[in-house]
């Protein structure tokens, strides 16, 4: 795989970078933000941002035992009631084309979230898609280790 462009060269990603920025200075818990970047980002298949975002959570704590097992969350009582409302909200609107954002699924986010939080939440949501369809679109390329690029 050839990284296609490289789209921080670009005047025009500028705005994504504030959007960036208010999401990272929202308010909400940082190992919440990073849970949903992840899960968007599983569901996506971007490796680019999922390498990043494991990265990143375990820099801010996360135990990779919550990571490995984020694809399953249904299944896995590691997840608070507010992450698990987090994280259906993420898939919803991620997959929207085929979800439409069911009520059961907000309704739910209402009890966990103000709607001051659930707006900062689906910011969130949509700058992860955003993110990773530039690198999936871009073919952005995650770091490979030393040992395995020997290989």
């Amino acid at each position: 795989m050839k990284a296609r462009l490289n789209p921080y060269n670009h005047e025009a990603l500028k705005p994504m970078l504030k959007m960036e920025e208010s999401v990272v200075n929202s308010g909400l818990e940082m190992s919440l933000i990073e849970l949903v970047k992840m899960r968007a980002s599983q569901i996506n298949g971007c490796a680019f941002c999922l390498d990043m975002h494991s990265k990143d959570a375990r820099s801010k704590g996360e135990t990779e035992q919550r990571l490995y097992l984020l694809n399953a969350w249904r299944e896995s009582p590691l997840y608070s009631d507010r992450e698990r409302a987090a994280l259906a909200w993420t898939e919803a609107l991620t997959l929207v084309a085929k979800t439409h954002a069911p009520d059961s699924d907000y309704d739910t986010l209402k009890e966990h979230f103000t709607e001051e939080e659930i707006v900062k939440l689906s910011m969130l949501i949509v700058t992860i898609n955003g993110w990773n369809r530039l690198a999936i679109g871009f073919r952005s390329i995650h770091p490979v280790a030393k040992d395995r690029a020997a290989a």
